[in-house]
């Protein structure tokens, strides 16, 4: 994860820092709508392109915060769901 998150402040995050982060942010969006677009009318193929879509400009939005998305993730979803502290989860209510 750290590794590919280095390779997209490579590729973009020149022209990502030229740009308010709040713009990125929207672009980040956009590509979450195309993701549900392909996901409702089941084209997988398209689907495949916007997952990757939505992972790169999530990284270019940590990369922006100066967040390690990898450092955060297993933190948080080291070990156990950090809502019931299991492993596989057992939260009810999801």
């Amino acid at each position: 994860m750290k590794e590919f998150q280095k390779k997209i402040d490579n590729m973009f995050g020149h022209r990502d820092k030229k740009r308010d982060f709040h713009k990125n942010f929207a672009w980040f969006v956009e590509e979450v709508g195309e993701l549900s677009k392909a996901i409702r009318i089941d084209n997988r193929e398209n689907e495949k392109e916007e997952f990757a879509d939505v992972l790169a400009w999530l990284f270019s939005l940590a990369n922006a915060r100066n967040i390690d998305l990898e450092e955060v993730f297993l933190q948080k979803y080291h070990k156990f769901c950090s809502k019931c502290g299991n492993n596989p989860c057992k939260c009810i209510k999801y």
